[in-house]
């Protein structure tokens, strides 16, 4: 690692593992985004109970890659609010960065350094007294140990995958915001991908995932939240949808009776 890299690494405190988390890991309110005057996010309100698994659907450009970055402190809210774990994603930036993992749908690893250089980085940057061993373990739940000394500009794209998810994880988050985690997966590593998301609704953690596989993404989560040019066109539980439903609201039709009251009941 580089005495650049090292000095640029500003560490901040780790979340306090005795907090209890609040009741909503997220809640929007009219959020809006927008860049040089194009909309993207139009007016969004919803509310993500803690300990659930959220899946967000849409045709490409319709916000949800905008809205994790937003949620991530990435992006800056136009209008309206964002809440994480009850922190504003603007007055607590700093805040909400502890409580929250993102992995983008770039992994962008630090091609230079080794795994293990990654994620010991990361770990410092988080402050984790017990980095060496969180790193360690984390390469081996991922299957990268046998990598772990090797560059990871020699990686595949589903390697640098896997390495972006232990990257995610490494300083466990309240709240996991994954855009399109299973591009360029293997069939292990998206088992993998499915016993994370499992694991932590058991923990009462959050998990928020795009996809365009629309199967797996109704078989992962508790939710759904559907975006369709910037606007939620559905938001409630994923069990009250399947593949057809989606691909309908994706093509600006409504949903069966049944169905647009489960949203209703579902949207904030």
């Amino acid at each position: 690692m580089s005495a650049q890299m090292l000095r640029a690494a500003r560490p901040v405190d780790p979340p306090a593992a005795a907090d209890a988390p609040p009741m909503d890991a997220i809640r929007l309110e009219r959020l809006v985004k927008a860049f040089d005057a194009r909309p993207i996010l139009r007016g969004l309100s919803y509310t993500l109970p803690a300990g659930r698994t959220l899946v967000i659907f849409g045709p490409n450009g319709a916000g949800k890659t905008t809205l994790l970055r937003t949620l991530a402190t990435l992006a800056r809210p136009t209008s309206g609010s964002a809440l994480v774990a009850g922190l504003d994603v603007i007055a607590d930036a700093h805040e909400v960065r502890r409580l929250v993992g993102y992995v983008g749908h770039q992994p962008h690893p630090y091609e230079e350094l080794t795994a293990r250089e990654n994620l010991l980085f990361f770990a410092r940057m988080y402050g984790l007294r017990d980095g060496a061993e969180r790193a360690a373990s984390l390469l081996e739940r991922v299957g990268l140990r046998a990598r772990a000394n090797d560059r990871v500009r020699a990686f595949s794209r589903g390697q640098a995958q896997r390495l972006a998810l232990a990257r995610g994880i490494i300083h466990d988050p309240a709240v996991l915001l994954l855009d399109e985690p299973d591009t360029g997966l293997d069939q292990e590593a998206l088992a993998l991908l499915e016993r994370l998301v499992a694991e932590r609704r058991e923990r009462a953690l959050a998990t928020v995932l795009t996809t365009h596989n629309l199967e797996r993404g109704l078989r992962l989560a508790d939710d759904a939240l559907t975006l369709v040019r910037g606007r939620i066109a559905y938001a409630g539980a994923a069990a009250t949808l399947d593949v057809a439903a989606v691909e309908r609201l994706y093509a600006g039709k409504p949903l069966a009776e049944q169905a647009t009251r489960q949203a209703a009941g579902g949207a904030a």
